[in-house]
């Protein structure tokens, strides 16, 4: 009776659902098609809450013995197959394979699986969400949903007919469906497969971590040792291709136990949900209170968060330039699963290697994807043979594609590899990687390649003081040029942003810094600074999350100004022999500079102003990536006085003001409409 009374509310659920005419209407095209199958598989969407207020025990049973439900909807969609004269072709019950898709689990913790929590529960054959971010993945094979046996003894009534049926439940490997060892329940003779009523779909694994796992890759370290595994996730028919390297996913499925060279938990995913991150509700009060002070300026606010940032490392007013564009690439990350098109690459010659390292390392544990690419690991995907023996072959991520949406570090430039160093240089320039797979390698008939969105941007640095950069050094220097010889000067140029952080400059006066080491080196956890005090890292971890995902658009006179300095500059700085110096991706890079200003002051509206200091940032890396040209801009521009009060704050504003002056000068003489540029330009 229980039983019959849960198929009476199965059959109720799929009315008023909709499920039922949906499966009336997949009959339809099973039976139009006039082919017999050994299995013909279903999907019945599942919302647990109207299932439970339905009917208790068989919401129960959906939740904790997902298998037995499965066969009480099997049950009644057969009866209605067979009543409405669905499917002309079917003949027995076992021919129906119904797929539960759970819409949601209860948000309790007996419900979640948590990737970090050992014992993993493999045993219950049931539900579990799990989140996490995809690692690895395989390329898409085929697999076994059905197959039809047949007695080999002809005159055995089961020689016969869709008696002998296997299909796939999760957890199953390939064998446990299709293998030449089952024997007759009848005679004990042996089962042969009738091949031409299998039925294939299609099957892929992809590994995920928890965010947690992530400070493993941001030179996160606590004194506290810490491990952490990867979960293999098996996605089927639907579900395939519905999973990108990178991007966070939170996984409703029944975890199972798989043998494979060594035992693994894996999930049998049922469905996909991309994770989409809470948008912070605000600044802190701190912030807010300086945000209203400097409201006077548009130029004020960011120059004192360049002072004050990151003052655990370096001391307040040292590294202004370096640290502003360390924020405006911050807030040009995103962890929305969207495409990110005004990415900010910094290169940074130095000769204090490692007080950059650190300050660089620190500024990646702002975000949630700061990825410090480990020498031991590669930047870009890999490809290696499947664990599982199912004949795909697996995509790991690489520190590139795991910092999707943020920053990947990759630390000096001069240890990798020539032929690193131009896969990077075309994946800056391209903003994707591709992957060959060779089908002589891995055993396929024909050989692929896989093309992946690179989304994030890259920061590296150059040591000055390098003894193979002392052994090769330019001598046809121009004025302003800096000596990047040690790689190549196409991937200098790649970079959006060039930045010169030598520490004897007056930009970097050596005392203070000197001073700073020491007394960390006194008293590690101390905070040196009353600004480390008032403006805290979680402070700035807060306002980052804020200001890069704030919309913003260009006002009328920002976007002239914009499209008038680089067509400018793209005319002076071009040739008759080797042509523009300037690449079509200048604009972007002007464009992403001048946003990431409007978002750092908390603006919705890109103004003339944020123009001015993107294009200061941005002829000051021109300078020294090719020399000075007519817009000559000293390479203290946007910091020329340090700052100690209100008054070098004023100052500074005036300096900027005739900075702008001068660059609407310079636009006004040089930019389009004026007499000395070309009609065809």
């Amino acid at each position: 009776m229980s039983n019959l009374k849960m198929k009476e509310a199965a059959l109720i659920y799929l009315d008023r659902s909709g499920g039922l005419q949906k499966f009336i209407d997949d009959c339809k095209y099973y039976n139009d098609s006039k082919q017999s199958y050994a299995v013909y598989r279903f999907n019945v969407l599942i919302n647990p809450s109207d299932i439970v207020e339905l009917d208790a025990e068989l919401g129960n049973h959906i939740l904790h013995q997902p298998l037995k439900a499965a066969q009480v909807f099997q049950s009644v969609c057969y009866i209605a197959v067979k009543t409405l004269s669905l499917i002309g072709q079917l003949q027995t019950e076992t021919q129906i394979n119904i797929v539960l898709k759970l819409t949601h689990l209860p948000p309790l913790p007996s419900y979640c699986l948590d990737l970090c929590e050992f014992p993993r529960d493999y045993t219950s054959q049931r539900f579990y969400t799990m989140q996490g971010i995809v690692i690895a993945m395989t390329t898409v094979t085929k697999y076994t949903q059905g197959a039809r046996f047949l007695c080999s003894d002809e005159a055995c009534p089961l020689s016969k007919g869709f008696q002998y049926v296997r299909v796939h439940v999760p957890g199953a490997t390939e064998s446990a469906t299709v293998r030449n060892d089952f024997l007759c329940n009848l005679c004990s003779s042996s089962l042969q497969e009738d091949r031409k009523f299998r039925v294939l779909g299609d099957k892929q694994i992809v590994e995920i971590i928890t965010a947690k796992s992530l400070h493993a890759f941001q030179g996160y370290c606590n004194n506290q040792p810490f491990r952490f595994q990867s979960l293999t996730v098996f996605l089927r028919d639907e579900s395939v291709n519905k999973m990108n390297i990178g991007n966070e996913y939170k996984v409703i499925g029944i975890p199972t136990c798989v043998k494979t060279s060594q035992t693994a938990v894996c999930v049998e995913a049922n469905s996909i949900t991309f994770c989409i991150p809470k948008v912070p509700s605000g600044i802190s009060d701190n912030f807010r209170c300086l945000l209203s002070l400097t409201s006077s300026s548009c130029w004020k606010f960011t120059a004192i968060l360049a002072n004050i940032f990151a003052s655990q490392i370096v001391p307040p007013g040292t590294y202004n330039l370096l640290k502003l564009c360390l924020l405006m690439s911050l807030v040009q990350t995103s962890d929305r699963n969207k495409e990110l098109e005004n990415c900010l690459d910094i290169l940074i010659v130095t000769s204090d290697t490692l007080l950059i390292d650190r300050l660089l390392n620190f500024s990646i544990n702002l975000v949630p994807r700061g990825i410090r690419h480990s020498v031991s690991t590669e930047i870009f995907p890999t490809l290696s043979r499947n664990k599982y023996g199912t004949g795909a072959v697996s995509i790991q991520a690489g520190s590139a594609l795991l910092a999707k949406g943020g920053i990947c570090f990759i630390g000096d430039l001069a240890t990798h590899k020539k032929d690193k160093l131009e896969q990077l240089q075309s994946a800056v320039e391209s903003r994707s990687i591709t992957v060959y797979i060779s089908g002589k390698k891995f055993g396929d008939d024909v050989d692929q390649q896989m093309t992946f969105p690179v989304q994030c941007s890259f920061w590296s640095f150059l040591d000055m003081d390098s003894p193979s950069r002392r052994n090769i050094q330019k001598t046809n220097m121009l004025i302003g040029q800096m000596d990047c010889s040690l790689i190549p000067a196409n991937l200098v140029e790649s970079f959006a942003l060039l930045i010169n952080c030598n520490e004897s400059s007056s930009c970097h006066p050596l005392l203070p810094t000197v001073q700073h080491t020491l007394k960390k080196a006194i008293d590690p956890e101390g905070l040196l600074y009353l600004a480390s005090k008032q403006f805290t890292t979680e402070d700035f971890e807060k306002l980052l999350a804020f200001a890069k995902n704030l919309n913003v658009e260009f006002s009328l006179e920002a976007e002239r100004m914009i499209h008038g300095y680089y067509l400018a500059s793209r005319r002076i700085r071009t040739d008759s022999i080797y042509g523009s110096k300037l690449s079509a991706s200048a604009l972007k890079y002007l464009v992403s500079l001048s946003e990431a200003h409007a978002r750092l002051n908390l603006r919705n509206k890109v103004l003339k102003e944020d123009v001015l200091i993107a294009a200061l940032l941005f002829e000051t890396s021109l300078t020294l990536k090719y020399g000075a040209a007519v817009f000559c801009v000293a390479p203290n521009a946007v910091f020329p006085f340090e700052q100690y009060n209100e008054e070098y704050l004023e100052q500074r504003d005036v300096f900027l003001t005739e900075c702008q002056q001068q660059l609407q000068q310079f636009i006004a003489t040089y930019g389009p409409g004026t007499a000395i540029f070309a009609s065809d330009e």
